[in-house]
C-alpha cells in the first residue's frame, strides 16, 4: 500500500459523517438508501473523501464505498 491512510480520529456527532456499517450486507444496503443518489462521497468530521479512500479511525481502518464506511481492517498498530 502506498503510504498510510489519513489518521482522522473519532467521528464528531456534532459534524457531518457518513454512516458506518458495522454488520451485515443488509445494513449496508439499508443505509445506502438514506442516502441521496447523488452522493457517492463520504464525509467524516465535515471532510469530504471520494469513493475507494482510505482512512484510519482509531485502530480501524475505514473505506469509503458510494457514501457508506465500511471497515477495511485493522491499523498497523491495532493489530496483535
Amino acid at each position: 500500500m502506498k503510504g498510510h491512510p489519513q489518521q482522522l480520529g473519532a467521528q464528531d456527532p456534532e459534524r457531518k459523517n457518513s454512516p458506518v456499517a458495522w454488520e451485515s450486507d443488509e445494513d449496508i444496503d439499508t443505509l445506502r438508501e438514506a442516502l441521496p443518489d447523488e452522493e457517492p462521497t463520504c464525509f467524516f468530521n465535515d471532510g469530504a473523501y471520494a469513493h475507494g479512500v482510505v482512512v484510519s479511525s482509531g485502530t480501524v481502518l475505514l473505506r469509503c464505498d458510494n457514501g457508506v464506511w465500511i471497515p477495511a481492517g485493522a491499523t498497523e498498530s491495532g493489530k496483535p
